[in-house]
C-alpha cells in the first residue's frame, strides 16, 4: 500500500494477499505447517535464504496480514504479533535485554506490567527503576551506564497521565537506550509514538484493535533491525508466545473499523468526563481531554483526541466506589477495556491488586478510584447507569 493513503484506507486494504481463489475478505489460514516443493526449498526456508512460511509458531499468512496492517498504521518497518499484550512486552524485553541490564519504567503502568518488571525480570538479573511518568528530569536522573530500555504507557493505566514521548526519546538516545511506548489506550489512530521519536511501540491488540472483547493478541513494532534482527522475532520463533491465525483474523476485521470507533469512543468519553466533573460525590476526574488534566496541553500536542478511558475519584473511598459499581445495570463490571460495550472497574482491587500498597500509593491508585472504558452506547444511557450509583450515595 502507498504511504499516500489515509489511515482509514490502510486499515481496510493493507496486508491483503489474495490466494488463487481471489477472495475479497482476508483468508483465514488454519494450518500448523507448510509443504515445501523440495528438500532444497525446505533448507532454504529454514536458513532464511528464501522467504516464505515455515511453521505457524512464527510464520502464518493471516498473522502476517495483521502484522503488515498494524505496521502500516503505526508507520513502522516491522511488526511481531504475539498471543497477548503481556506476551508482547515479554517478547520485547527477553529479545533485547540480558542479565545485568537496567530498565527505567513509569510508576504508572498496568499492574501485570509492574509485576513483570519488578518481580519476574528481577529474577533474571534485569534491574528496574520506577519513576514518575511525567517528570522528565527524574528519568534523566535515573539513567545508569547499563540502562538499555525506557518503558512508558501514555496515557497511563488508570490515571491517564501523559508522558512526553519526544522528551523521553531524547533521554533514551542520550543514554544509548531504547524507548518503548505502550500505545494501547490511544491506538495509532490517536497517537503514533514512532513519529515522536520512540523506538518501539507495544500493543495489547485485545483492547481497541479488536474492539469487541473477543480475542487476545499483542504486537511489538519498530524498525526492521530492532524488531526482526536484534532478537524480538527470534524470541518469538524459539519461545512461541504466538498469535493464533484465528485471533489474527478477528483482529484484522476489528482494525477495519478502528478509526470510526476511536472517534466515537473519544466523543462519548469527553461527554462523560465533563458530566462527572459536575457530580457532587466525585472528587476528581482524570481525562486528557479536560482542561483540568495536568498534562492537557501535552495531550493536545501528541494525541488527536483524549481517547476512551475516564478515571474518577469518589469522595467516599472504597465504599462509595463499590456502590457505584454495584448499582450499574448496563455497564459491564470487568477489568477489560476497549470494547464497544462500556466497562467499569475498581483498579485497587482488580487490575492493580497484585502490586504492593506502596506501589499503588506511588502511582496514585486510591481506594476511591474507578476507571470506565467508555463504550459506544448512547451517552445518555451511560450517564443514567452511573447516576444510579452516584445519586444513591
Amino acid at each position: 500500500m502507498s504511504d499516500d493513503f489515509e489511515l482509514e484506507t490502510l486499515a481496510l486494504h493493507t496486508g491483503i494477499h489474495r490466494s488463487q481463489f481471489n477472495e475479497h475478505s482476508e483468508a483465514l489460514y488454519l494450518t500448523s505447517s507448510y509443504v515445501f516443493d523440495s528438500a532444497a526449498q525446505a533448507a532454504a526456508r529454514f536458513s532464511g535464504a528464501e522467504p516464505g512460511n515455515i511453521y505457524s509458531r512464527f510464520t502464518n499468512p493471516t498473522v502476517t496480514a495483521f502484522e503488515e496492517r498494524l505496521a502500516a498504521l503505526e508507520g513502522a518497518e516491522a511488526c511481531v504479533a504475539t498471543s497477548s499484550g503481556m506476551s508482547a512486552i515479554l517478547s520485547c524485553v527477553m529479545g533485547l535485554l540480558s542479565a545485568g541490564d537496567h530498565v527505567i519504567a513509569s510508576r504508572s503502568l498496568f499492574g501485570a506490567t509492574v509485576n513483570l518488571f519488578n518481580n519476574i525480570l528481577k529474577r533474571f538479573g534485569v534491574e528496574t527503576t520506577f519513576v514518575s511518568a511525567t517528570d522528565v528530569a527524574a528519568w534523566q536522573a535515573a539513567v545508569k551506564a547499563n540502562t538499555k530500555l525506557l518503558f512508558i504507557e501514555t496515557p497511563s493505566n488508570p490515571l491517564t497521565e501523559i508522558s512526553d514521548i519526544a522528551a523521553l526519546a531524547a533521554v533514551a538516545r542520550k543514554a544509548g537506550a531504547w524507548l518503548a511506548v505502550d500505545n494501547c489506550f490511544c491506538s495509532p489512530i490517536l497517537q503514533r509514538p514512532l513519529e515522536l521519536g520512540a523506538d518501539l511501540v507495544i500493543h495489547s491488540a485485545t483492547k481497541y484493535l479488536d474492539g469487541q472483547g473477543r480475542v487476545l493478541g499483542g504486537a511489538v513494532l519498530g524498525n526492521r533491525e530492532l524488531v526482526m534482527e536484534k532478537g524480538i522475532h527470534g524470541f518469538l520463533r524459539t519461545a512461541g508466545p504466538t498469535l493464533s491465525a484465528f485471533n489474527a483474523w478477528v483482529i484484522l476485521k476489528g482494525i477495519e473499523t478502528l478509526k470510526i470507533r476511536m472517534e466515537a469512543h473519544s466523543a462519548n468519553a469527553m461527554e462523560i468526563a465533563c458530566w462527572l466533573e459536575k457530580q457532587p460525590n466525585v472528587a476528581r476526574v482524570y481525562y486528557p481531554g479536560l482542561a483540568s488534566h495536568p498534562q492537557y496541553e501535552l495531550a493536545r500536542q501528541q494525541q488527536k483526541t483524549g481517547g476512551g478511558i475516564v478515571s474518577f475519584e469518589m469522595k467516599g473511598g472504597k465504599e462509595a466506589a463499590w456502590q457505584v459499581v454495584d448499582a450499574t445495570r448496563l455497564i459491564s463490571i470487568t477489568a477489560n477495556l476497549g470494547d464497544t460495550k462500556s466497562t467499569l472497574t475498581h483498579p485497587a482491587t482488580t487490575t492493580h491488586a497484585r502490586i504492593t500498597q506502596e506501589a499503588r500509593d506511588a502511582a496514585g491508585i486510591t481506594e476511591g478510584l474507578l476507571r470506565i472504558a467508555v463504550g459506544l452506547e448512547a451517552v445518555q444511557d451511560i450517564k443514567a447507569d452511573l447516576a444510579r450509583g452516584l445519586q444513591g450515595l
